[in-house]
């Protein structure tokens, strides 16, 4: 009969060690599951866009023209190097245009953002009945396709028939009879700004809402119990658990305004102004409207590299959000 050794206690009084475990090293590990999660993302993407970036970027070192694109053979297009990054460099109409679209994006997202978070705050103070019924009307509006959403806006703004212009004459002293919106550039670009704005709010306020739920209702009450008003508690409690999402609805709006195409485009009856060209226009009109696809294709490309910065942010953050689980 094999003898059974005795467990050995540590005196009275005396700290019990903590058993070994391997917690560390699975913490190690684990800093690479998001890695390995996003691969296959990032692989389907490399695939789908592979090509067309490459084929970007060869365009953008030649001199491609109309009649390359209908007859390579007997045309092949003529290698320039950087002469096509140095004509757009140089060209101050260029910088004016990356300034714009940096302002408008600014102004998108400031907006877009705030009045998103104003409403998720209004979510969790309003009765279930009429959450629900303000999740289903932000819903449809963002169900809306932005071709038909940015003809609605315009046909509100129209010079013989919109509703706002005959709104606005209702007040005493201001004449907005057939007043056009797009003789002023800023007044073009509010209409602009409100259809990206009405069309961003719904995902922005629907996510930070389901973040705002995320909060646990014993700290708010725990500050409401030592005093704090309504902003204390948004500032101290509330708002540092959803700041990573903040941080993600706020670059995502960055990359999706900078990249604002449709609403300036529909709103121009296809034939956009200069005042009122952003990146995405004055590349697709460079490339399109000129034929000068090389051209066009160093706009692009710059483009790509100004928002490499906003994008590996983003990603950062997911990372980040990973790490922390």
């Amino acid at each position: 009969m094999q003898a059974v050794e005795p467990s050995v206690r540590p005196p009275e009084g005396q700290p019990v060690a903590p058993p070994v475990t391997r917690r560390a090293g699975r913490r190690g590990r684990g800093r690479f599951t998001p890695y390995v999660l996003t691969l296959p993302t990032l692989l389907i993407l490399a695939g789908l866009l592979a090509y067309p970036v490459a084929r970007m970027i060869v365009l953008s070192f030649q001199n491609f023209r109309l009649r390359n694109l209908l007859n390579p053979t007997d045309f092949p297009p003529d290698f320039v190097g950087l002469g096509n990054y140095t004509k757009v460099l140089s060209d101050s109409f260029f910088w004016t245009v990356v300034a714009r679209t940096i302002v408008v994006a600014a102004i998108c997202v400031l907006l877009s953002v705030g009045i998103g978070l104003l409403i998720a705050l209004l979510m969790t103070r309003v009765s279930a009945w009429v959450r629900i019924t303000m999740i289903v009307a932000m819903m449809l509006v963002w169900s809306v396709p932005q071709v038909v959403s940015t003809q609605v806006f315009g046909w509100l703004v129209d010079t013989d028939f919109g509703v706002v212009n005959w709104l606005i004459n209702l007040l005493p002293g201001v004449d907005f009879t057939n007043h056009s919106w797009y003789i002023d550039a800023w007044q073009g670009w509010s209409v602009v700004i409100s259809v990206v704005v009405w069309g961003a709010i719904p995902f922005l306020a629907i996510s930070l809402y389901a973040g705002l739920t995320q909060v646990p209702k014993e700290l708010v009450e725990a500050a409401v119990v030592d005093g704090a008003n309504g902003w204390e508690v948004f500032r101290n409690v509330r708002f540092p658990v959803i700041r990573p999402l903040v941080m993600i609805v706020t670059t995502l709006s960055v990359i999706w305004d900078m990249g604002i195409f449709t609403q300036v485009y529909v709103l121009r009856n296809s034939k956009p102004e200069l005042d009122y060209y952003n990146l995405a226009i004055y590349a697709y009109e460079e490339a399109f409207a000129k034929n000068n696809y090389s051209l066009g294709s160093a706009i692009s490309i710059l483009t790509v590299i100004l928002m490499l910065g906003v994008m590996a942010m983003y990603i950062r953050q997911m990372f980040k959000i990973g790490e922390a689980d």
